[in-house]
């Protein structure tokens, strides 16, 4: 009999916000599966280091972070066969994903592969976008505002065309871009209504305002939050 695979969200950095129902799995699962640096760490498992049981199987999904090769499409069909090949054997397989699986996470490529032959299931998690929200204590929108989700690796003119008329935004993925991006907003006369945090939750957490954060000084894992009023409640 084949076994479930489990898309399971662990939240944006604080161990304590994954849900219950992802602790549960976590913990009954023969297999632990997670995105890894090439060469390093994997945050997903460091979120729930705390919380995974002795002995458990792990694999790690090495993953090139160079843009040209992101998606790595050899990385994930290996990992397809390998957590597949888990299944087949009747394996309850936990795969790790910063935030929320289907909002950004790579899990999703993992999901196109198997998805067809193998049950999942998808558990969702606390996604950097609501964390950052709450860190700085800013609603991201209310009533009929339209919330726009844009990643900073858009060039300008496709920034500015949805930023245009937009009631709230939130920039994510800022990294490298983010002296372009910060230049954008202060062109378009926002930057009294943007709000910048980065590593949400976690112990190495900055939250300051946007003309404050050197020109070189912002990780990937950093978002701008923009709301036309200032405050979503106003």
């Amino acid at each position: 009999m084949s076994g479930t695979l489990y898309g399971l969200g662990v939240g944006p950095g604080d161990p304590e916000l994954i849900t219950l129902k992802a602790l549960r799995l976590l913990q009954s699962v023969d297999l632990v599966a997670y995105p890894a640096l090439e060469h390093g760490d994997s945050l997903a498992r460091a979120i729930v280091a705390e919380h995974l049981p002795a002995g458990v199987e792990e694999y790690a999904i090495r993953v090139p972070m160079k843009v040209e090769r992101f998606p790595a499409q050899e990385v994930y069909d290996t990992a397809a066969e390998r957590l597949g090949a888990a299944l087949d054997a009747g394996q309850s397989v936990a795969v790790l994903c910063e935030g929320d699986p289907f909002f950004y996470g790579s899990f999703m490529y993992l999901f196109g592969r198997l998805a067809e032959r193998h049950r999942i299931e998808v558990v969702p998690g606390v996604s950097s976008l609501t964390a950052c929200a709450a860190r700085l204590g800013s609603p991201l929108a209310a009533r009929n505002d339209t919330l726009v989700v844009l990643p900073a690796p858009l060039d300008d003119a496709a920034l500015s065309a949805r930023l245009d008329g937009v009631d709230a935004a939130a920039i994510i993925k800022v990294g490298r871009h983010f002296p372009r991006v910060r230049a954008l907003i202060d062109r378009l006369g926002l930057t009294d209504r943007a709000r910048y945090v980065e590593r949400a939750t976690m112990q190495t957490e900055r939250i300051l305002p946007l003309d404050a954060v050197e020109v070189d000084g912002a990780p990937y894992f950093s978002t701008i939050l923009i709301h036309r009023r200032g405050e979503a409640w106003s």
